[in-house]
């Protein structure tokens, strides 16, 4: 039987992110992420299995993600008007991981990162901002050509990953604020969806509270 209630749904989730004195290169190899970076995988409180892995680190000078996805068997789809229809990483944060409200602040952003569609041949790897639906305020805009953005494709997946600069995350202040509301989504043809917390059912892209808090240690 399936569950009404996803179990992660019933828990609030804190992890440590990881901390790096220098970013990870941007090439797409992901050749030089650890396990120490690698995040938490939770599906299984769920009985989801995960058809990808992911990392993420931080400094002072902004924050690093990276995605491998494997076992594909459909050909990318990737339109940068269109990101959420095809495959792509979604990543949330919120600057003061504010646990009693239901809409996002400024302090909250959505970023987007697509292994193919951008350029003119449509072959290069896209970073981009969302809105988050219903928020009460929207974030301060973002350059995203300052964004790192690499991927690396093959017949049966891809490796994406980037740098989000700490002058395009509204907010960040580690020292003062060393807890941020973090979230990710990874969205495939092949295989649906795979998320940190909740799925769309129970509204990740409007309500930050069901996100996950990662805690900027040193």
């Amino acid at each position: 039987m399936t569950a009404l209630v996803p179990n992660r749904f019933l828990f609030d989730f804190s992890f440590a992110l990881a901390y790096r004195a220098k970013l990870p290169k941007i090439d797409g190899e992901l050749k030089n992420w650890t396990d120490a970076e690698r995040l938490p995988s939770l599906g299984e409180l769920d009985n989801q299995e995960d058809f990808a892995q992911l990392w993420a680190c931080w400094n002072d000078d902004g924050l690093a993600i990276a995605c491998s996805v494997f076992k594909k068997r459909q050909r990318l789809r990737c339109d940068p008007k269109r990101y959420w229809e095809g495959d792509n990483l979604r990543l949330c944060l919120d600057m003061r991981d504010t646990r009693n409200i239901r809409r996002a602040t400024r302090f909250c952003q959505q970023f987007y990162f697509l292994p193919t569609g951008g350029g003119r041949s449509k072959k290069e790897p896209v970073a981009g901002v969302g809105r988050l639906q219903r928020a009460r305020e929207d974030a301060p805009k973002v350059p995203t050509e300052d964004i790192q953005v690499a991927s690396s494709v093959s017949a049966t997946g891809y490796k994406l990953e980037a740098v989000i600069p700490a002058h395009c995350l509204g907010g960040f202040d580690p020292a003062e604020h060393p807890r941020i509301g973090f979230y990710y989504l990874v969205e495939d043809g092949d295989h649906g969806q795979q998320c940190l917390t909740v799925g769309d059912d129970l509204s990740w892209n409007i309500d930050p509270s069901t996100w996950a808090t990662a805690r900027l240690e040193r």
